[in-house]
């Protein structure tokens, strides 16, 4: 592995000798494939233009950064700037390299984004996009180019998938109860939340190099040292899950609503729906327990359980009665 670590580390250095002019665009670029920029473009997709589209871009997202985080538990490698002090490094991460979880996320996202809308220039600025964002983790010094190809890897084979199932699931879906359909997609959460739990176990009797330790900090002495088994992001990601599947399927037994609407009405909705996941968000955490204990554990996914079904769920039926949306 470390023969393959040495490469890599040429491979970024050689990309960042190509001048620090870049560190701004390449920073704005990676940004397009923070959790950040998706948790405001999917709801924007769905409360906004297209609620179907939009929830097949959240449960894709969702799946993708969940396995995303059992995938770097499991093969527990270095970033570069963990390993070597040649680099220099622009981002600060706490988590194992290998997949990149950026590149996973934007072959999955933009590539069923482009997939869904079958059109020609869609497709051509979504492998832009994708390879950009690949590219920039690498400049960055956050991913070493293995990362990065795992990822689109990984990203592509979730698309490839999800079409595969999509139709068949669907179906199913449709002939259920509420409940039964509420118990299956919590049962699913619960799952990869299980898995995720087993694999980060079965990997934490791995000793983390010091070496690894001690160089992340010198390259950020002001963040807290790196915790690459850390849960809470796993929890929150299968929470948002249960909660925007949940009250989607909830939404859409009793017809759905229609994201269609004149300007102003689809802005007052995004305004209007943001606001809420930041309440959520921010007041629930600020009254609730730390995520080191079981009840702790238990809350935070409940949190972030209901913010998935806020977005799913209650702003749309919160927008419906206001008169921003139709009911179908």
């Amino acid at each position: 592995m470390d023969f393959l670590y040495e490469i890599g580390i040429n491979i970024v250095i050689f990309v960042q000798n190509l001048g620090t002019w870049l560190v701004s665009p390449i920073q704005f670029i990676s940004f397009f494939g923070t959790a950040e920029f998706y948790l405001l473009i999917m709801p924007a997709l769905y409360w906004c233009f297209d609620a179907t589209l939009g929830l097949r871009i959240g449960i894709i997202l969702l799946s993708s950064d969940a396995l995303n985080f059992i995938l770097k538990a499991a093969f527990h490698t270095a970033r570069p700037f963990w390993f070597s002090r040649q680099v220099t490094s622009y981002s600060y991460e706490s988590s194992f390299g290998m997949p990149s979880g950026h590149a996973q996320n934007s072959a999955a996202v933009f590539g069923l984004l482009a997939a869904s809308l079958k059109r020609g220039w869609v497709w051509v600025v979504s492998l832009i996009a994708i390879f950009l964002i690949g590219f920039s983790r690498v400049y960055l010094a956050v991913h070493f180019p293995q990362d990065v190809i795992v990822g689109w890897i990984i990203g592509f084979i979730l698309v490839w998938i999800f079409l595969k199932l999509e139709g068949p699931v669907s179906d199913w879906f449709a002939k259920q109860k509420l409940g039964t359909g509420i118990v299956v997609i919590f049962a699913f959460s619960l799952w990869i939340l299980i898995i995720g739990v087993f694999v980060r176990e079965i990997s934490s009797g791995w000793q983390l190099p010091q070496t690894w330790v001690e160089n992340a900090h010198l390259a950020f002495p002001f963040e807290d040292l790196i915790d690459p088994f850390r849960l809470s992001p796993l929890i929150l990601t299968t929470g948002v899950l249960f909660g925007l599947g949940a009250g989607g399927f909830w939404l859409f037994t009793r017809g759905g609503f229609n994201a269609k609407g004149i300007w102003w009405k689809r802005i007052l909705r995004f305004v209007i729906g943001v606001i809420g996941v930041v309440v959520l968000w921010m007041g629930l955490g600020a009254i609730l327990p730390e995520p080191n204990s079981f009840v702790g554990f238990v809350l935070y996914y409940l949190q972030y359980a209901l913010i998935g079904l806020w977005v799913s769920a209650l702003a749309p039926f919160l927008f419906i009665r206001l008169g921003l949306a139709e009911a179908r």
